[in-house]
């Protein structure tokens, strides 16, 4: 089963957490002192929150899989469609060690392709398992064009747009 993600930048947590366990019935299934998470059933939807990005909104999209055959085969589908794909591999944020690429639409709009291994106590941490702790986010690239390889994330940003295949620049936050 696939899961759709949405990940979306708030100015006051606490009033936020309220109104969507509100909309959504339900309260978060994690909450942190800058981020809140529903993993909801009906519909299958990861609806995350957080007060770490620069303006309210959306920060990206995503599709969560059960297992890593479902991303390596939506990975094999970008790539065969000649997307700039940025490949962060095994990696730790927004509290969760993942495994996970990303690819951006035609409007700079980021879509994070992710399998979640498990959870991690902070924010964003270094391990032994996922190396050092990579980009949620990574800062919009200064072009549009696919690059020949796929970069590596350099750093994080909290502004919005996402990878496009290129190295990014800068570095701040994450999610």
């Amino acid at each position: 089963m696939k899961r759709f993600h949405v990940h979306l930048h708030v100015d006051d947590l606490a009033r936020s957490i309220a109104f969507y366990s509100r909309l959504f019935a339900a309260e978060p299934a994690r909450v942190e002192s800058d981020y809140a998470k529903w993993m909801l059933d009906d519909p299958a939807l990861n609806f995350a929150i957080s007060t770490r990005g620069q303006a309210s909104g959306i920060d990206h999209l995503g599709i969560q899989t059960d297992d890593p055959a479902e991303l390596a085969a939506m990975k094999a589908r970008a790539e065969a469609a000649d997307m700039a794909l940025l490949d962060e591999g095994a990696t730790t944020c927004c509290y969760a060690r993942s495994e996970k690429h990303w690819i951006t639409d035609p409007q700079g709009i980021a879509w994070e392709h992710f399998h979640t291994l498990g959870n991690i106590p902070v924010f964003r941490e270094e391990g032994e398992e996922a190396g050092p702790a990579a980009c949620c986010t990574p800062a919009p690239a200064e072009a549009a064009a696919p690059a020949a390889e796929p970069a590596q994330a350099a750093c994080c940003t909290p502004s919005r747009g996402k990878p496009l295949g290129i190295p990014v620049k800068s570095s701040t936050s994450c999610c």
